[in-house]
């Protein structure tokens, strides 16, 4: 999972407008209990000089997030990014148009209040334009609002219906730090969103935006924090290249994985628990019946990976999460290429490591593996990719409380195997390293999570420390698979996962003509 949403647990509509009797300003209005946001900038409409604003104030469970880093179910700073969402409601008045708002860390605690009149402005109380709660004043009238670098964002709209969607991460990183004696650490009191101070001030109308409120119906529209990192495992066992001069250096490099189980739960190996933590990957030849690594034949590796010095028999590796451990590495094929090789897992950097005498100084073997190496190829004419795709352990329903593994089996379309002898022989998966999914709900087709790809413009979107490929899909010996945590969805509803390969050939991702439906459940029956 590579997707999680903190929804807002405070959000108000303040304002100065005139009441209705257009006489009065509403200054001491709340509407906190609203289903709606709205921030407007008004010119003359009193009269020739005449100025009426509106400011949205919401707040987000940063503690939340706090507790997740904790539990290690999300990325540490540095590793994930944080957006504001806001989704536009579609209401009767002018719409603004070439517009910017402003979305800026509050400087103050505020209170909800439980108002909702937003057209006379009668109900009165808590947070409101000229207070912060029902005893405390704001600063300055409006609201106080740090506008500095790193503490407030612009969000640009050309039509006037869009949707907020800013990386607010370093305003976040910001209150997540707070009580850690972290420089520039602030306590969290949420955001105000209003037009920019420019567009506020001068003698002409930007009219009216409204977003939903944390109280509106619609499941999919509630304010929240999004946030999104890159999950993917790619596990190069069944996609092991030997280095090409044909390729470039960091396609010649290839990424294994080792998870540690223990007693069916991933488990960091003792001595290893730490980020810093080294284990050591070394490749063997195989034995005379090439059923396991040969005791005395370890293969020198090209540098690149975790391979610092060329000709060195040992990759560096570390963990890459709790029970998961990884190394990179390049292997370089002989005149006669061994068609298979086995990793051996270790704790010890030798000069030379052996399975035999070696160990025997004190170096511990984790596990070992095979691999069957492909060799790099080229073709006379541009390849057209077609693929048949399938979710293979796809249920009809799901219940909200729990995070699936969904499993794809890839082919070639038209794919035609000549099997002579073994007529049962297993299919093994066409390895896709760039894959990514989306998910739309069936009944209205609104797209609730769509492709996270990040830039077409990468040489592989999918390799590289991008933040943003939060829909990346990860792949191992046994094929592609992601994971899915279903408490993002409403229950009650149909939902339909499309997916996308990135294809070389046209330089961007194209979506594939499958759908896979399922529907999710409060509680799962049965």
């Amino acid at each position: 999972m590579a997707i999680k949403r903190y929804y807002a647990t405070l959000d108000n509509t303040i304002t100065n407008a005139y009441k209705t009797d257009m006489s009065t300003r509403g200054t001491a209005s709340n509407m906190g209990a609203s289903d709606i946001l709205e921030t407007f900038s008004l010119y003359g409409l009193q009269d020739s000089a005449s100025s009426e604003l509106s400011r949205v104030l919401v707040q987000f469970p940063i503690d939340q997030i706090q507790t997740d880093r904790s539990a290690s179910t999300l990325p540490l700073s540095g590793g994930v990014d944080f957006y504001l969402r806001l989704f536009n409601a579609k209401h009767s008045q002018t719409l603004p148009k070439s517009y910017s708002l402003l979305i800026s860390a509050v400087e103050k605690s505020w209170s909800e209040g439980t108002g909702m009149d937003m057209e006379g402005y009668a109900d009165q109380g808590q947070s409101n334009w000229i207070k912060s709660d029902s005893s405390t004043n704001w600063t300055t009238e409006g609201g106080d609002y740090t506008q500095q670098v790193g503490y407030s964002f612009t969000a640009s709209f050309d039509v006037g219906d869009e949707d907020v969607e800013v990386n607010i991460s370093s305003l976040v990183e910001r209150w997540a730090n707070d009580g850690g004696n972290v420089l520039d650490a602030i306590p969290n009191y949420g955001v105000g969103v209003f037009f920019t101070p420019t567009a506020e001030a001068e003698d002409t109308s930007y009219y009216t935006k409204k977003f939903f409120g944390r109280g509106t119906e619609f499941f999919f529209k509630k304010p929240c924090i999004e946030a999104r990192w890159n999950s993917a495992k790619k596990d190069d066992r069944a996609n092991f290249y030997y280095s090409s001069s044909l390729a470039p250096a960091a396609d010649n490099v290839n990424t294994l994985y080792l998870y540690n189980y223990v007693r069916g739960r991933l488990r960091n190996i003792p001595g290893l628990e730490k980020a810093g933590g080294k284990i050591y990957v070394s490749l063997f030849s195989g034995s005379s019946d090439n059923m396991s690594a040969s005791a005395y034949h370890p293969i020198h590796l090209a540098k690149g990976g975790g391979v610092i010095t060329a000709l060195d028999f040992n990759a560096t590796g570390g963990l890459a999460s709790t029970g998961i451990y990884t190394a990179s590495l390049c292997a370089t094929a002989a005149s006669t290429p061994l068609t298979k090789l086995f990793d051996v897992w270790h704790d010890s950097n030798a000069e030379a490591i052996g399975l035999g005498a070696p160990y025997g100084r004190g170096a511990v073997q984790y596990k070992s593996g095979s691999i069957e190496p492909k060799s790099v190829y080229t073709y006379n004419i541009n390849p057209s990719n077609q693929y048949v795709s399938s979710i293979t352990n796809l249920r009809p329903s799901y219940s909200r409380e729990e995070t699936t593994r969904f499993r794809v089996f890839i082919r070639e379309k038209d794919w035609s195997p000549t099997i002579y002898s073994k007529a049962t022989q297993e299919v093994q998966p066409l390895m896709i390293e760039s894959g990514s999914y989306s998910v739309h709900r069936v009944v209205d087709d609104l797209v609730v999570f769509p492709h996270g790809t990040g830039s077409t413009s990468a040489v592989d979107p999918s390799r590289g420390s991008q933040k943003t490929l939060h829909t990346i899909m990860s792949y191992d010996i046994s094929g592609s698979y992601f994971d899915f945590d279903m408490g993002l969805l409403e229950d009650g509803y149909s939902y339909g996962i499309s997916l996308a390969y990135y294809d070389d050939g046209v330089g961007s991702w194209v979506e594939q003509p499958e759908t896979f439906k399922f529907r999710v459940e409060s509680r799962q029956k049965g």
